[in-house]
């Protein structure tokens, strides 16, 4: 099949290019041109800022299958939804779990699921900043939604993604942050309760699913995670202390000490949610069966822990510390931060 991948050279889009290559998908890339392609990919030079949205480019050429990953401003969807109408078979986006919106009373008995309420576009709170992420990823859904038939339509919402490539430098990746911390090793703040659930999906996993969906001509919404109950924030750890040396000592905190800190979950503590806050049902409470039932398989957490790690040490595109000066968002706790919680 001929597949044309908006992006295909950072993470997500970079798994999906590399796995329809491996299944013998013939892959074409439009990007900017800044990063190295995956092996076996062709490219086609093109800013999706531009006027044209870039798409000048391809020429006439045609496609059984677009996938967007677009996160920023929707109308950049909007106008590949119109630019590629009448010469794609069907339009995959790879959209988020933070375009729902659970309701915050306590509902530990039952996981959210794709019938869960989606964040509403048009309320007049929508286009806040904090909302910034879930509209422009429900909008850009409703925007792929109005330009192709529902049948003609694939919108994958992954939760927390993990594995090799999550980021081109260690401070802007959740899993590279912590190798990167436990391999230091020392007395090390570890965010409890160490039972304390969490759920990803690697970006592997959620690659065979898009690609075994553009074969299959799947259709519909589905929530990309791993199950409930199975991962730990205390398995977590351990599996990267263990394979950074077991140089770390552990040091578990409670939620209530990590507050009193000032340390702030999800951002100084990459992947750790406070379970007593509101956030934490959006994050970490959900039910794949549906994405199971089409066919998403979930590979352990010792793999995708291991695989990064060997990634960030031999890796030919492995990641840098973050160079003096970088303005971009960056992730994890200072060491000064976390000696004064810890009391050293």
């Amino acid at each position: 099949m001929q597949i044309l991948i908006l992006g295909g050279t950072s993470f997500v889009g970079r798994a999906i290019a590399v796995e329809a290559v491996a299944r013998g998908h013939v892959v074409m890339l439009l990007n900017r041109g800044t990063k190295p392609a995956p092996a076996g990919t062709t490219s086609v030079i093109g800013d999706r800022l531009a006027p044209d949205g870039g798409l000048s480019g391809l020429g006439e050429r045609t496609f059984d299958a677009v996938v967007d990953t677009w996160s920023a401003e929707p109308s950049i969807v909007t106008r590949a939804v119109e630019g590629l109408a009448g010469r794609v078979g069907r339009y995959i986006y790879i959209s988020s779990l933070s375009v729902y919106s659970p309701k915050n009373e306590d509902q530990r008995e039952k996981l959210n699921n794709e019938s869960t309420p989606l964040f509403d576009i048009s309320s007049s709170d929508a286009t806040k900043l904090e909302f910034e992420y879930p509209y422009n990823k429900r909008a850009a859904e409703v925007a792929v939604e109005k330009g192709f038939p529902a049948e003609k339509v694939l919108i994958v919402r992954p939760g927390v993604i993990l594995g090799p490539h999550e980021a081109a430098i260690i401070e802007r990746g959740r899993l590279t942050w912590w190798l990167t911390r436990l391999r230091r090793g020392g007395r090390t703040l570890a965010p409890g309760p160490s039972e304390m659930g969490i759920q990803f999906v690697d970006a592997r996993d959620l690659a065979a699913f898009v690609v075994q969906g553009i074969e299959c001509e799947t259709s519909g919404a589905f929530n990309l995670i791993g199950e409930a109950g199975v991962v730990t924030m205390g398995s977590f750890l351990e599996a990267g202390r263990e394979v950074t040396g077991e140089r770390a000592e552990l040091i578990w905190k409670t939620p209530g000490e990590i507050r009193e800190a000032g340390i702030s979950g999800w951002t100084e503590l990459p992947v750790w949610i406070d379970p007593e806050s509101e956030g934490y049902n959006s994050v970490y409470w959900w039910d794949c069966v549906k994405a199971r039932a089409a066919g998403l398989r979930c590979r352990g957490l010792g793999e995708t822990v291991k695989d990064t790690w060997e990634w960030m040490e031999n890796g030919e595109l492995k990641p840098v510390p973050a160079p003096d000066g970088y303005e971009g968002r960056l992730l994890g706790l200072s060491p000064e931060k976390e000696k004064k919680a810890l009391g050293d």
